[in-house]
């Protein structure tokens, strides 16, 4: 059953609109080879986000709503922290220093914006896609879900948006998201790269300034399109 892509993995709600939209994908060799993995997996150790959050980034903004993509590498690996969003944590989990960075800069680039909520749940449903490029991990490796087929999806997804979306503003933050951004067609789309908001590069002066919060309203204004809550 799990060679026809039966597996647990697959079952997991993801919106019928995505689903249709990646119907292809998802019946591709490797996807199912990655269905097998998540599933033996999640059977055999812990891993996060729980097994039906996996595809939460694409559950809370449909494509149609979709307007801003924010690119990071792997789930949050301790207990309780990951949600399916991310850079983003469960509402009772204190911010990691990277969620706390960028909170930072944000109050910097919008003071009059309030908003402490780590769980990001408001922004995806105003049409911020949190996607990380690998959507699983293993409880305390990080790292430990990489190069076994969830980068070949999400790099789908993003060419997915690439042809299909006109004005999306792209946040890649650090030197991974930035190589995952290549096809991305920058001719009707928005990009705007910066460090990453670990502590290590935004201590560094890779971070902290770039103003994409307000740069990515401002695009979107341009466009007719309503801007970001943050």
């Amino acid at each position: 059953m799990k060679n026809e892509g039966y597996t647990a993995m697959m079952k997991v709600d993801i919106s019928p609109a995505w689903r249709d939209l990646l119907k292809e994908e998802i019946s591709k060799p490797y996807f199912l080879a990655l269905a097998t993995f998540v599933d033996n997996a999640y059977r055999e150790t812990t891993c996060f986000p729980p097994m039906d959050a996996i595809f939460a980034a694409f559950n809370r903004c449909a494509l149609d709503d979709l307007k801003v993509v924010i690119l990071g590498q792997d789930p949050y690996h301790g207990a309780g922290q990951a949600n399916g969003l991310c850079f983003a944590v469960s509402e009772d989990q204190p911010h990691p220093p990277s969620l706390k960075n960028i909170f930072i800069e944000l109050a910097s680039d919008i003071p009059s914006t309030k908003s402490t909520d780590g769980s990001l749940v408001s922004w995806a449903e105003q049409g911020v896609l949190l996607l990380n490029a690998t959507l699983t991990v293993a409880e305390g490796k990080a790292g430990s879900h990489q190069k076994k087929g969830w980068e070949t999806f999400t790099d789908a997804v993003i060419k997915l948006i690439s042809d299909q979306k006109q004005h999306v503003v792209f946040l890649l933050w650090g030197n991974a998201a930035q190589k995952k951004g290549a096809k991305i067609d920058r001719t009707k789309h928005l990009v705007l790269t910066s460090g990453h908001p670990s502590p290590l590069s935004a201590n560094r002066g890779f971070w902290f300034g770039n103003k994409h919060f307000s740069q990515t309203n401002a695009y979107l204004l341009r466009h007719n399109l309503s801007p970001i809550q943050w």
